[in-house]
């Protein structure tokens, strides 16, 4: 800790001599840091975070046919209001063009 005292008032006398790269170094790490978080907070939301139910590891996916987005509100009706084997049933639409976890939860059985 002694040795680095020398190298730190070294560079901040440095970067007093040159305050167009400071203000370019603290705003490229500003940025860095703000696009960080940002990731992380979209990563945690969509990925990280289990789904808001009470027994995740027991959900079902299912879906109809090779497309699996193709689901109608009336199909979903009927299996919600017949069926007998799931104890509740939900459905849910993927926005956009993210790949998530949101993307798999077309129609999901509790």
């Amino acid at each position: 800790m002694h040795s680095m005292l020398p190298d730190l008032t070294y560079a901040l006398r440095r970067l007093r001599k040159t305050p167009g790269f400071t203000i370019l170094a603290i705003v490229t790490l500003a940025l860095a840091i703000g696009a960080n978080t940002t990731v992380f907070s979209a990563i945690n939301a969509l990925i990280l975070r289990p789904l808001p139910v009470e027994r995740p590891q027991d959900l079902v996916f299912f879906s109809q046919g090779k497309d699996s987005q193709n689901q109608s509100y009336p199909n979903y009706r009927d299996f919600r209001d017949r069926t007998k084997t799931l104890s509740g049933l939900v459905a849910s639409r993927r926005y956009g063009g993210l790949k998530s976890r949101r993307r798999r939860r077309s129609c999901l059985g509790l």
